[in-house]
């Protein structure tokens, strides 16, 4: 039973029987951890190239393994590749098949390293890869919005608190707000990248190797800044795959907002903005029915990156040094995360700047609620009254208002007097919807000329990019 056991596996040596069949299905990660099959060969690539420099594999040998691994790169890409179970993960499964297609040479490459070095390795590679590719996204619905708000800078419509009118904003200062949240996004995914860059491959199982290993010339080769500091930290370390499910937990909560406000603006109730059809279904049954099914779905996927969040951040919680078969469990989280944010973000990018604004219904909604209500505060204030006064003088007119359900724009100039004297005739000019934007008139604030300034900055900023 060893031998058999020896000839399924690359480690039976020491086992007396062979694995149980379940029990090699529900240990195997095979099923998900090919994906990183690419990483896999790259770091291999390295690591033998590495061999080869401190004298470890002949030129012969060094050059058997490149062979080899480009056509098992081949085969990956090509469908042809014979995945087994039985060999448990993508590392053995690729190094049992350099064997076969090699010979003794294949059987060297592992010298020096463990699988334990070797999948931190590869979740990293992916990883990195993965956080470049959600940048691109990030920034290409950046400029979306950015240029959508530059086309909005004077479209009015009503700035919520407590979804209650409270005064009125530019669509493109609002579109500019979404903006914000995914420059703190970016930057997030940039601090995460920046930590996760550095070389666990040379730590072997958890104590390093006693064969005279180059970790920075590895580490040079794969791109990353340097090579870990402590072996057992190197195999063990999780942090950085928490806090890319934190990162994009956050990010999709942010996107889940904006879904939210998508939800809303297209309903008949508001009216504010259509959405493309491409990004909409209808009912089987309701024929007038356009449903925003992208942010309805982004909205929802948001559980799910907060749900991996949690998961690996259970995962790691009670786990001693060095490396656990637990550690196993993060990928699945991971990966989810990195296509949910990916394909998110993409679908955003994509609708975002094709959304169609209705700059009337938006203008009439502004018109209901008192919009202007603190800009006739504010003009009570600058005739001389505390705020406080001023904005019980207000608050009378409002009242008055409600009963007649009409605006304060439309009260008379008599009707306002009698709510204090110091009003004049220059008051209708601080009660319009343009005169309020305009008044907000300084860095962060809704006035045209901020928002268009507003707009140059945040377009600049993207263009200090990498």
């Amino acid at each position: 039973m060893a031998e058999e056991n020896s000839k399924s596996t690359l480690w039976g040596g020491r086992f007396s029987e062979g694995t149980d069949a379940f029990v090699q299905r529900f240990t195997a990660s095979v099923t998900f951890d090919q994906r990183m099959a690419e990483e896999d060969i790259e770091g291999s690539l390295a690591h033998a190239a590495m061999l080869r420099a401190v004298g470890v594999l002949s030129e012969q040998e060094l050059s058997d393994i490149q062979t080899g691994l480009a056509q098992i790169k081949n085969e990956i890409t090509e469908g042809a590749f014979p995945w087994s179970i039985e060999l448990e993960d993508v590392h053995m499964n690729i190094e049992s098949r350099l064997t076969q297609l090699i010979g003794m040479a294949g059987k060297k490459l592992h010298t020096g390293r463990s699988r334990n070095d070797q999948v931190a390795t590869d979740i990293r590679l992916h990883l990195r890869k993965s956080i470049d590719l959600i940048a691109t996204e990030i920034t290409r619905l950046q400029r979306g919005i950015i240029g959508l708000a530059q086309q909005h800078t004077g479209t009015i419509m009503p700035g919520f608190t407590h979804l209650q009118t409270a005064q009125p904003v530019s669509f493109g200062h609002h579109l500019l707000a979404w903006n914000e949240m995914l420059e703190r996004d970016y930057s997030r995914l940039m601090d995460c990248r920046e930590r996760m860059n550095v070389c666990p491959l040379g730590a072997a199982a958890l104590a390093g190797t006693s064969y005279p290993i180059d970790r920075h010339q590895t580490a040079a080769a794969l791109g990353f800044r340097a090579p870990t500091e402590n072996s057992l930290d190197s195999v063990s370390d999780r942090d950085f795959a928490v806090e890319f499910c934190a990162f994009a937990a956050l990010t999709m909560t942010h996107l889940s907002r904006m879904s939210e406000e998508l939800v809303l603006w297209t309903s008949a109730q508001f009216d504010f903005v259509r959405l493309p059809d491409r990004f909409c279904t209808g009912s089987s049954i309701m024929p007038q029915k356009k449903n925003p099914d992208v942010p309805e779905l982004v909205r929802g996927k948001t559980g799910r990156t907060n749900g991996h969040l949690i998961s690996l951040l259970t995962l790691i919680k009670s786990q001693p040094l060095a490396y656990n078969k637990d550690n196993q469990e993060d990928k699945e989280p991971l990966f989810d995360a990195i296509d949910t944010v990916r394909d998110s973000l993409r679908a955003f990018a994509d609708m975002v700047p094709n959304i169609e604004p209705n700059a009337e219904s938006m203008r009439q909604a502004a018109m209901k609620g008192f919009a202007t209500a603190t800009d006739l505060a504010d003009y009570l204030v600058r005739k001389g009254l505390p705020f406080r006064d001023a904005h019980e003088v207000v608050g009378s007119a409002v009242g008055l208002c409600v009963k007649r359900r009409i605006d304060l724009s439309e009260l008379t100039l008599e009707e306002l007097q009698a709510f204090h004297s110091s009003i004049e005739s220059d008051v209708f000019e601080a009660l319009t919807l343009e005169g309020s934007l305009k008044a907000r008139d300084h860095i962060g604030g809704t006035a045209p000329r901020q928002v268009t300034a507003a707009c140059e900055r945040a377009l600049a900023r993207l263009e200090t990019r990498a």
